[in-house]
């Protein structure tokens, strides 16, 4: 499954865009990957680890602005049309998941 956060962040003040900034990069630093500029996702291994994303999302939130957050299935994720540069990108791939025994 796949956690997609999208953000909307006040920057007019230097303390606005300070937090903007701080809660961009604790999204990297949490393993999202930037799909454009305030639309991050992430791969995780079900309902439970969706879960304790959002609970570190909500700890993190900058004091203003408004943060939306969805998920959704593999397939739905790899059935995303991406139309860039006046042309459709290949279809994305899932990540490999482990296999524990």
């Amino acid at each position: 499954m796949w956690i997609l956060v999208m953000f909307d962040l006040p920057t007019d003040t230097k303390k606005q865009q300070k937090d903007a900034g701080s809660f961009r990069n604790f999204l990297l630093d949490e393993g999202f990957e930037r799909s454009q500029f305030s639309v991050y996702a992430r791969f995780v291994n079900g309902k439970e680890a969706f879960s304790a994303r959002v609970l570190r999302i909500e700890r993190n939130l900058p004091d203003a602005g408004d943060v939306q957050i969805l998920n959704f299935t593999d397939r739905q994720y790899r059935d995303i049309i991406h139309l860039s540069d006046q042309g459709r990108r290949k279809a994305r791939e899932n990540p490999e998941q482990l296999v524990m025994f």
